[in-house]
């Protein structure tokens, strides 16, 4: 059975097991990322590899949906 098509992003994040990695600079053919234990990436280590390499790494890895953005407050209206 065929894999679906991976699309990988600069500042993805992917559980891989109890690691998780995040993509800090994606070239086309090699990857810049970080990898840590908690999700903060306070601990983690950056790492450099071939982009072949990193999808290997990826196999059976899971996608950690990213947040949606913080809308700025509206600013009031002019009082007249």
């Amino acid at each position: 059975m065929p894999y679906p098509l991976m699309r990988l992003q600069q500042g993805q994040i992917w559980q891989c097991g109890d690691e998780f990695v995040r993509i800090i600079n994606l070239e086309r053919l090699a990857v810049g990322y970080k990898s840590a234990a908690d999700l903060e990436f306070t601990d983690g280590k950056h790492l450099h590899t071939s982009k072949k390499d990193f999808c290997r790494l990826l196999k059976g890895a899971t996608l950690i949906a990213p947040k949606p953005p913080k809308k700025a407050p509206s600013p009031p209206p002019p009082s007249a």
